[in-house]
């Protein structure tokens, strides 16, 4: 059963909707940083750097990935608040019929890549093997982080964030059990952290499958399966941004990684580990927009504007601002978000700022805006 987010306390569902979101995100991201601990007590430097390197390029596939099934969390949310079930059903299979196509073609072609993307990352010659093995193995998982993903945005639309969260602390604790056995007492290195890995998100994938299967809220047909344009576009419309915001970031990361690698094996591993840290900062606000975004879109398919999270603002003041002074949060100022605007000046020094306003920029191109030029950020 659906759970309804247009009525109570604004805060209160953001609350309760984000926390499940927040640590089931968490736990997500822990996969890596598992391996990089256990594969740490096993193995040498080459080891480490090896999953170090590879459990980074599958971060921020995974995060990507998690972006783009925010479209597929916000068109599933707008139906359910519509109270239009075949709407939602057809939402869900479209979600399922594209997702399932993205993660074959990913698949193959990142398996054809492994090697050159182990170039790119300017890994060291001694960790390049791993490297290589690690992913290969970790790429034959696309499909079962796609369909994690797959189940846990249509639970999201549906108003539930806390059973996503048990499907993957489940798997996270898999993993580590996994990771022990293969590294541990079987002494597989990074080829162990991958199979850990992989075999751990199949178990998250078995316990979703299940759930879902026993959830009669929304019946989905064949029908629903077959593509529409109209749907599948608006998944995308919504999902590709959130998941390019997200994806540069981490593209930004990989760069110090790269710079990390040609200084040495040492060097590496430890950035390496430290940018494992450090991602774990960015999962807060993260949380708190996956929030919003599944609130505001209950609320706007059942009318409510009024309710919904955001502002209304100008499409091309917005975006100028952002981009020219967004390093100071003026175009937070300008929407209201006194907050954020104040938090954007004091870190200005940082150019954490900067990068995130840019970002905020493209986001802002890329909504539509209506009759008379106002888009909601």
């Amino acid at each position: 059963m659906e759970k309804n987010l247009t009525t109570g306390s604004v805060f209160g569902n953001i609350v309760r909707f984000s926390l499940p979101y927040l640590l089931s995100y968490f736990l997500q991201t822990l996969y890596g940083m598992a391996d990089l601990f256990i594969i740490g007590q096993y193995e040498g430097v080459a080891g480490t750097t090896a999953v170090a390197i590879g459990s980074q390029v599958m971060h921020m596939l995974t995060v990507m990935i998690v972006g783009l099934a925010m479209g597929a969390t916000v068109t599933i949310g707008q139906a359910v608040g519509a109270r239009d079930r075949r709407g939602a059903a057809g939402c869900i299979g479209n979600t399922t019929t594209l997702f399932l196509a993205l993660s074959v073609v990913l698949t193959g072609l990142l398996l054809a890549l492994a090697r050159p993307i182990a170039a790119v990352m300017s890994t060291p010659a001694e960790a390049v093997p791993g490297t290589v093995a690690y992913l290969r193995i970790c790429f034959l998982g696309v499909p079962l982080i796609t369909a994690y993903n797959i189940i846990a945005s249509i639970f999201r639309g549906l108003g539930d964030s806390k059973r996503p969260m048990y499907f993957i602390a489940i798997a996270c604790a898999a993993n580590i059990a996994l990771d022990y056995l293969f590294m541990g007492a079987m002494r597989l290195g990074p080829v162990g952290a991958a199979l850990g890995t992989t075999l751990a998100q199949a178990i998250s994938v078995l316990v979703a499958f299940i759930a879902i299967r026993r959830r009669r809220s929304v019946a989905v047909s064949r029908a629903d399966l077959r593509p529409r344009r109209d749907v599948m576009g608006q998944i995308l419309g919504i999902g590709v941004p959130v998941a390019l915001q997200d994806g540069l970031i981490q593209i930004a990361f990989i760069l110090i990684t790269v710079i990390a690698n040609l200084r040495g094996l040492t060097d590496s591993a430890a950035v390496g580990i430290v940018e494992k840290l450090i991602s774990f900062l960015f999962l807060v606000p993260s949380s708190m927009l996956s929030a919003v975004s599944a609130i505001g879109a209950q609320n706007i398919g059942a009318g409510q504007v009024q309710y919904a999270p955001g502002k209304v603002v100008k499409k091309l003041v917005y975006c100028l601002l952002a981009f020219f002074l967004g390093w100071a949060g003026i175009h937070k100022f300008y929407a209201g978000r006194i907050g954020a605007g104040i938090v954007y000046l004091l870190f200005c020094w940082t150019g954490i700022p900067a990068i995130i306003a840019f970002i905020e920029f493209i986001i802002g191109l890329c909504k539509k805006a209506d009759a008379a030029g106002n888009i909601v950020v």
